[in-house]
């Protein structure tokens, strides 16, 4: 059966700027436990604190830049591109660009805090 949703919810960030998260799929919005997927809007200078989660994620990047840190890496992925962070994996999202990034976010399974596992 199909599903509409009609329109995402708004998520808090977290990060040293303010930080859109609208969350179609997932936890909050559509109680769904397997899937999250939220497009995000970051300012230019957004941060977000380094973190390990317990779901893979996968992220397409729609306009402007995004810069994901990894312990092994630091990637730019620019409007178009598309990176994969796998569980367990410390990673570090920003967008240091001034005109900051829109992008999707696909996380398997769903995002949830307390699965996150941010740096203190």
């Amino acid at each position: 059966m199909a599903t509409l949703i009609p329109k995402p919810t708004v998520i808090e960030a977290a990060g040293n700027k303010p930080k859109l998260i609208e969350e179609y799929f997932g936890r909050v919005n559509s109680g769904t436990t397997s899937t999250s997927i939220a497009r995000m809007k970051s300012p230019g200078g957004w941060v977000e604190p380094g973190q390990t989660p317990e779901f893979d994620e996968y992220t397409v990047v729609i306009r402007g830049e995004l810069q994901v840190r990894t312990k092994s890496a630091t990637l730019t992925v620019k409007a178009g591109q598309a990176v994969h962070t796998s569980k367990g994996e410390w990673v570090q999202y920003s967008t240091p660009h001034p005109d900051g990034a829109e992008y999707i976010a696909v996380c398997l399974p769903a995002f949830s805090p307390t699965t996150v596992h941010r740096d203190a």
